[in-house]
């Protein structure tokens, strides 16, 4: 044996263990004795645990760093996609008409200024 008990709450299947703490809960609230939080309180709560948890200066690091790199990942993702989107190839022919080639699409019109300076005008 490992030194493990494979008795008790803590062994049980943690689906069996929801099971039982549920019902445990209803009977209490059924019964008048659960704890109902009220809005102060429940306040109250999560302020404590929000300075307990800030007190852990390596896990807050962590946490910053974490977010830090989500944001500039998120950031160069937009930038390429926005370096994608402007990029068009021209193909120009030998008489000068030049289509523009994207995704597929079809030759766009040319104006005035981009014959012209295909012509070499």
């Amino acid at each position: 044996m490992t030194g493990k008990s494979r008795r008790g709450f803590a062994s049980m299947d943690p689906a069996r263990q929801k099971e039982i703490a549920s019902k445990g809960g209803r009977a209490a609230h059924e019964k008048g004795t659960a704890h109902e939080w009220s809005s102060d309180e429940a306040r109250n709560a999560g302020r404590k645990g929000g300075v307990t948890v800030s007190q852990d200066r390596e896990h807050m690091a962590a946490i910053g760093r974490e977010g830090g790199e989500s944001r500039s990942a998120a950031a160069r993702h937009a930038r390429q996609q926005q370096s994608s989107d402007r990029e068009v190839a021209i193909t120009v022919s030998r008489d000068g008409m030049g289509e523009s080639v994207r995704n597929g699409s079809r030759p766009s019109v040319r104006s005035r200024d981009d014959a012209l300076l295909a012509d070499g005008a």
